[in-house]
């Protein structure tokens, strides 16, 4: 039987871990933290299980809904499914929702029935997704979001109320740093494919609850084992094994897939391959302020989208009401501000009582300014800052029995749920077994 050591218990460690138990390895599945899940993971604040950072997936994550499944994972019960749409509170923004008809008349229908936007708007949205579709999604030279919709001559309300919130949601990136290639390859796979593939699905259950104990069950019930609390402090070759070093303990694997971030594998795997591509990133921060009311607010819908203005101090792209996901969590709102640099420079407190204010604001409910606690959880690198042409290792080192998984690897996608499932199982899918 094949010992695989599987260093990393984020998404795509996980994913790795899962493909390999299914392919008839021994999986050992090593994470530093005391619980699986890294950047996507529940902690509890005040008795109550939140998630380190609020999450939208894609009906296109054709990758993490399959393997979601392959763990026993019912979707249907822990994601709530909700057509593509943008709304904003009280006329703040446009309202725009897709209805459930094939592609691609749910777009069309959507933007013909869509409040806030002009005929000029609209014809320019339409304008843009036939010519992204007759160009493939494809551009000759990549360049920044911002300037692809220059091209597009994107209306400044267009910009503003859809594809920068979009642009930052998917690649956690401002359009004006972020890779124009890379938001086509998202809009290629979700507003461009099947409807079902650009419905937003927001999670019921914590992002633990989700994926990750799934996924350390099912790799036990195949024969492995999960150690937690423990860091790999030492990788080297040993003939044609890999000894894996925890302190003071040493282990040899037949192969070792290394699923770490980025900066922390090229730490572990420094003279063993070039590292340069590993030490490259340059990072964004994602912040989640949760908000709790009595459990008798609650919002009309189960997110809206908001106009973020730093200029004005109003932050965060989406509003969450967690009592429509869980009945446990009434009263509960969760903010999400991405590229949150400078929100989290005001600190914690400053930050939670302006979004308080600006979501009495927009809401018209003067009552949301006085919540009865706040917990601001910052992700300081949650995504890589996915700018035009940015190079990204491939899973495959060059040395026999070593590969690497994470959401910076290559791929068509940002650093988001879908590229660390991805990574995870082509990285399981590298290792030769037998």
């Amino acid at each position: 039987m094949h010992k695989v050591a599987v260093i990393g218990g984020g998404w795509a460690g996980c994913a790795a871990a899962v493909e390999l138990a299914d392919r008839g390895a021994t999986v050992t599945l090593f994470e530093s933290a005391r619980n699986l899940g890294g950047r996507a993971r529940m902690v509890e604040v005040n008795g109550v299980p939140l998630d380190n950072g609020q999450h939208i997936l894609l009906g296109a994550y054709s990758e993490t809904l399959k393997l979601l499944k392959r763990v026993g994972v019912d979707t249907n019960d822990t994601l709530l499914h909700l057509p593509l749409q943008m709304r904003y509170p009280n006329g703040s923004g446009m309202d725009f929702v897709t209805p459930r008809l094939p592609a691609p008349l749910h777009m069309l229908a959507g933007l013909f029935r869509a409040k806030g936007l002009r005929r000029e708007d609209k014809l320019s949205l339409a304008r843009f997704s036939t010519t992204a579709r007759w160009m493939d999604w494809r551009i000759n030279t990549d360049c920044s979001v911002s300037e692809l919709l220059n091209r597009f001559d994107q209306t400044a309300t267009l910009v503003q109320l859809m594809w920068r919130p979009l642009c930052i949601a998917a690649l956690n990136t401002p359009p004006e740093r972020a890779s124009a290639q890379v938001f086509l390859n998202v809009l290629r796979d979700s507003l461009g494919a099947r409807r079902a593939a650009s419905d937003m699905l927001i999670p019921k259950v914590d992002l633990s609850r989700l994926f990750p104990t799934k996924a350390a069950h099912h790799i036990e019930a195949h024969g492995g084992r999960i150690v937690c609390g423990s860091m790999v402090t030492g990788l080297h070759t040993e003939g044609r094994r890999w000894a894996v070093s925890v302190q003071d303990i040493k282990e040899e694997f037949d192969a070792t897939v290394v699923a770490i971030p980025a900066a922390q594998a090229a730490r572990l795997l420094n003279g063993l391959i070039d590292t340069v591509e590993l030490e490259a990133f340059n990072y964004e921060p994602i912040t989640t302020c949760y908000l709790q009311y009595d459990p008798g607010v609650a919002l009309d819908h189960a997110f809206y989208a908001l106009v973020d203005d730093a200029r004005l101090k109003r932050w965060g792209q989406f509003v969450f009401d967690r009592g429509q996901l869980d009945a446990a969590q009434a009263g509960l709102l969760a903010v999400v501000v991405s590229t949150s640099t400078e929100a989290i420079a005001m600190g914690h407190d400053v930050l939670a009582d302006s979004i308080a204010r600006h979501l009495a604001e927009v809401f018209a409910r003067p009552a949301l300014s006085t919540p009865q606690w706040t917990k601001v959880i910052s992700e300081k690198r949650a995504t890589f800052s996915c700018t035009p042409g940015l190079q990204r290792p491939p899973n495959v080192t060059g040395l026999d029995g070593l590969v690497l998984a994470g959401d910076y690897t290559a791929s068509d996608y940002p650093a988001t749920l879908e590229a660390a499932v991805r990574s995870g199982v082509q990285a399981g899918r590298a290792i030769k077994l037998g």
